[in-house]
Protein backbone atom coordinates (compact mmCIF):
# COMPACT_ATOMS: atom_id res chain seq x y z
CA UNK A 1 0.00 0.00 0.00
CA UNK A 2 1.11 3.01 -0.91
CA UNK A 3 2.11 5.98 2.32
CA UNK A 4 1.35 9.05 1.84
CA UNK A 5 3.43 11.67 4.40
CA UNK A 6 0.93 14.60 4.18
CA UNK A 7 1.59 17.92 5.63
CA UNK A 8 -1.38 20.39 6.09
CA UNK A 9 -1.93 23.19 3.97
CA UNK A 10 0.85 22.32 1.57
CA UNK A 11 1.21 20.70 -2.10
CA UNK A 12 0.77 17.61 -1.07
CA UNK A 13 -3.16 18.11 -1.63
CA UNK A 14 -2.43 17.79 -5.44
CA UNK A 15 -1.23 14.06 -4.67
CA UNK A 16 -4.29 13.32 -2.24
CA UNK A 17 -6.43 13.84 -5.70
CA UNK A 18 -4.24 11.88 -7.99
CA UNK A 19 -4.47 9.07 -5.72
CA UNK A 20 -8.21 8.87 -5.26
CA UNK A 21 -8.50 9.62 -9.43
CA UNK A 22 -6.05 6.65 -9.49
CA UNK A 23 -8.38 4.31 -7.17
CA UNK A 24 -5.35 2.57 -5.58
CA UNK A 25 -5.24 1.86 -2.02
CA UNK A 26 -3.27 4.56 -0.06
CA UNK A 27 -3.24 5.53 3.49
CA UNK A 28 -2.53 8.87 4.43
CA UNK A 29 0.22 9.67 7.82
CA UNK A 30 -0.65 13.69 8.42
CA UNK A 31 1.29 16.10 9.70
CA UNK A 32 0.76 19.62 10.97
CA UNK A 33 2.56 23.07 10.83
CA UNK A 34 3.30 24.76 13.83
CA UNK A 35 0.44 26.81 14.83
CA UNK A 36 3.40 30.02 14.89
CA UNK A 37 6.19 29.48 12.33
CA UNK A 38 3.78 27.72 9.76
CA UNK A 39 6.79 25.53 9.29
CA UNK A 40 6.38 21.63 9.09
CA UNK A 41 6.79 19.52 12.01
CA UNK A 42 10.48 17.95 12.62
CA UNK A 43 9.22 14.97 12.39
CA UNK A 44 9.18 15.08 8.86
CA UNK A 45 12.63 14.63 8.61
CA UNK A 46 12.39 10.99 9.74
CA UNK A 47 11.50 10.28 6.66
CA UNK A 48 13.36 12.53 4.07
CA UNK A 49 16.81 14.76 5.72
CA UNK A 50 14.72 17.79 3.68
CA UNK A 51 11.83 17.52 6.05
CA UNK A 52 9.55 18.46 2.97
CA UNK A 53 6.38 17.24 2.19
CA UNK A 54 4.85 15.55 -0.08
CA UNK A 55 6.89 12.10 0.37
CA UNK A 56 5.10 8.97 -0.74
CA UNK A 57 6.30 5.30 0.12
CA UNK A 58 5.98 2.78 -2.27
CA UNK A 59 7.48 -0.79 -3.09
CA UNK A 60 9.92 -0.12 -0.91
CA UNK A 61 11.10 2.99 -1.85
CA UNK A 62 10.60 7.08 -0.42
CA UNK A 63 10.23 9.08 -3.36
CA UNK A 64 10.09 12.95 -3.34
CA UNK A 65 9.42 16.40 -4.88
CA UNK A 66 5.72 16.51 -6.46
CA UNK A 67 6.52 16.56 -9.97
CA UNK A 68 8.50 12.94 -9.75
CA UNK A 69 5.76 11.70 -7.27
CA UNK A 70 3.29 12.57 -9.74
CA UNK A 71 5.07 10.86 -12.63
CA UNK A 72 6.15 7.91 -10.85
CA UNK A 73 2.08 7.28 -10.10
CA UNK A 74 0.85 7.91 -13.64
CA UNK A 75 3.68 5.77 -15.15
CA UNK A 76 2.83 2.95 -12.30
CA UNK A 77 -0.65 3.50 -11.76
CA UNK A 78 -2.16 5.08 -14.26
CA UNK A 79 -2.50 2.23 -17.35
CA UNK A 80 -2.22 4.57 -19.96
CA UNK A 81 -4.03 7.29 -17.86
CA UNK A 82 -3.21 11.22 -17.43
CA UNK A 83 0.30 11.32 -19.62
CA UNK A 84 0.29 11.52 -23.36
CA UNK A 85 2.04 9.15 -24.96
CA UNK A 86 5.68 9.36 -24.82
CA UNK A 87 7.56 10.33 -28.18
CA UNK A 88 4.66 12.58 -29.01
CA UNK A 89 4.61 16.64 -28.96
CA UNK A 90 1.61 16.58 -26.22
CA UNK A 91 4.02 14.89 -23.79
CA UNK A 92 6.59 17.43 -24.45
CA UNK A 93 4.08 19.76 -23.94
CA UNK A 94 2.78 17.94 -20.59
CA UNK A 95 6.29 17.24 -19.34
CA UNK A 96 6.95 21.40 -19.72
CA UNK A 97 3.80 22.22 -17.63
CA UNK A 98 4.79 19.53 -14.84
CA UNK A 99 8.39 21.31 -14.58
CA UNK A 100 6.70 25.05 -14.88
CA UNK A 101 4.36 24.33 -11.86
CA UNK A 102 7.47 23.67 -9.55
CA UNK A 103 9.44 26.32 -11.11
CA UNK A 104 8.97 29.10 -13.21
CA UNK A 105 4.98 28.94 -11.69
CA UNK A 106 5.50 28.49 -8.10
CA UNK A 107 8.60 30.99 -7.39
CA UNK A 108 6.32 34.24 -7.33
CA UNK A 109 3.55 32.83 -5.76
CA UNK A 110 6.03 31.30 -2.71
CA UNK A 111 7.18 34.99 -2.49
CA UNK A 112 3.68 36.83 -2.11
CA UNK A 113 2.56 34.08 0.32
CA UNK A 114 5.46 34.72 2.51
CA UNK A 115 5.60 38.60 2.08
CA UNK A 116 1.78 38.85 2.94
CA UNK A 117 3.03 36.27 5.74
CA UNK A 118 5.67 38.64 6.91
CA UNK A 119 3.33 41.79 6.80
CA UNK A 120 6.64 44.56 6.55
CA UNK A 121 6.82 46.91 4.15
CA UNK A 122 9.50 45.75 1.57
CA UNK A 123 11.33 47.80 -1.01
CA UNK A 124 11.63 45.65 -3.91
CA UNK A 125 10.03 42.36 -3.48
CA UNK A 126 6.50 42.79 -3.10
CA UNK A 127 6.17 44.49 -6.31
CA UNK A 128 8.41 41.83 -7.54
CA UNK A 129 5.96 38.98 -6.95
CA UNK A 130 2.95 40.88 -8.07
CA UNK A 131 4.20 41.52 -11.10
CA UNK A 132 5.66 38.02 -11.78
CA UNK A 133 2.64 36.70 -10.65
CA UNK A 134 0.82 38.84 -12.97
CA UNK A 135 2.65 37.13 -15.91
CA UNK A 136 2.03 34.08 -14.39
CA UNK A 137 -1.94 33.98 -14.68
CA UNK A 138 -1.85 35.96 -18.49
CA UNK A 139 0.26 33.45 -19.59
CA UNK A 140 -2.06 30.85 -18.17
CA UNK A 141 -4.85 32.83 -19.29
CA UNK A 142 -3.39 32.84 -22.88
CA UNK A 143 -2.10 29.01 -22.93
CA UNK A 144 -5.88 28.13 -21.81
CA UNK A 145 -7.65 29.42 -25.21
CA UNK A 146 -10.45 27.44 -26.27
CA UNK A 147 -9.28 24.67 -24.02
CA UNK A 148 -10.69 22.53 -21.20
CA UNK A 149 -7.56 21.63 -20.01
CA UNK A 150 -3.29 22.43 -20.35
CA UNK A 151 -2.70 19.18 -22.72
CA UNK A 152 -5.36 18.31 -24.77
CA UNK A 153 -9.16 18.07 -23.82
CA UNK A 154 -8.42 15.14 -21.01
CA UNK A 155 -7.06 15.86 -16.98
CA UNK A 156 -3.43 14.82 -16.96
CA UNK A 157 -0.61 15.33 -14.55
CA UNK A 158 -0.16 18.65 -15.70
CA UNK A 159 -3.64 19.71 -14.13
CA UNK A 160 -2.72 17.84 -11.01
CA UNK A 161 0.21 19.54 -10.66
CA UNK A 162 -0.94 23.18 -11.61
CA UNK A 163 -4.05 22.88 -9.21
CA UNK A 164 -2.12 23.68 -6.16
CA UNK A 165 -1.09 27.36 -8.33
CA UNK A 166 -4.09 27.88 -9.75
CA UNK A 167 -6.37 27.50 -6.28
CA UNK A 168 -3.77 29.56 -4.62
CA UNK A 169 -4.27 32.43 -6.80
CA UNK A 170 -7.97 32.30 -6.43
CA UNK A 171 -7.84 32.05 -3.28
CA UNK A 172 -5.71 35.53 -3.27
CA UNK A 173 -8.39 37.14 -5.17
CA UNK A 174 -6.14 37.60 -8.35
CA UNK A 175 -7.33 35.65 -11.20
CA UNK A 176 -10.71 37.36 -11.35
CA UNK A 177 -9.74 38.96 -13.98
CA UNK A 178 -8.87 36.26 -16.21
CA UNK A 179 -12.00 34.06 -17.57
CA UNK A 180 -10.22 31.46 -19.24
CA UNK A 181 -8.40 31.35 -15.77
CA UNK A 182 -11.19 31.28 -13.75
CA UNK A 183 -13.04 28.88 -15.83
CA UNK A 184 -10.17 26.00 -15.58
CA UNK A 185 -9.96 26.45 -11.67
CA UNK A 186 -13.92 25.56 -11.41
CA UNK A 187 -13.31 23.31 -14.13
CA UNK A 188 -10.50 21.38 -11.73
CA UNK A 189 -12.72 21.77 -8.95
CA UNK A 190 -15.81 19.98 -10.23
CA UNK A 191 -14.19 16.69 -10.15
CA UNK A 192 -16.04 14.90 -7.26
CA UNK A 193 -12.04 13.42 -6.62
CA UNK A 194 -10.91 16.82 -6.49
CA UNK A 195 -13.61 17.52 -4.04
CA UNK A 196 -12.71 14.61 -2.13
CA UNK A 197 -9.22 14.96 -1.52
CA UNK A 198 -10.65 19.08 -0.02
CA UNK A 199 -12.52 17.07 2.39
CA UNK A 200 -9.48 15.01 3.21
CA UNK A 201 -7.08 17.32 3.30
CA UNK A 202 -9.73 19.49 5.51
CA UNK A 203 -10.19 16.42 8.03
CA UNK A 204 -6.05 16.25 8.32
CA UNK A 205 -6.10 19.86 9.66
Amino acid sequence: MITLHHLNKSRSKRIIWLLEELGVDYQIKPYLRDSVSFLAPPELKSVHPLGKSPVIEDQGMIITESGAITDYLIETYGNGRFAPQRGTKEHLEYNQWLHFAESSGILPLLLKIFVAKDGCETNFLAQYAEDENSKIMAYLEQSLEGKSYLVGETLTGADFMMSFIVEAMENFGASHAYPNLVAYTERLKSHPSFQKADEIEQKHG
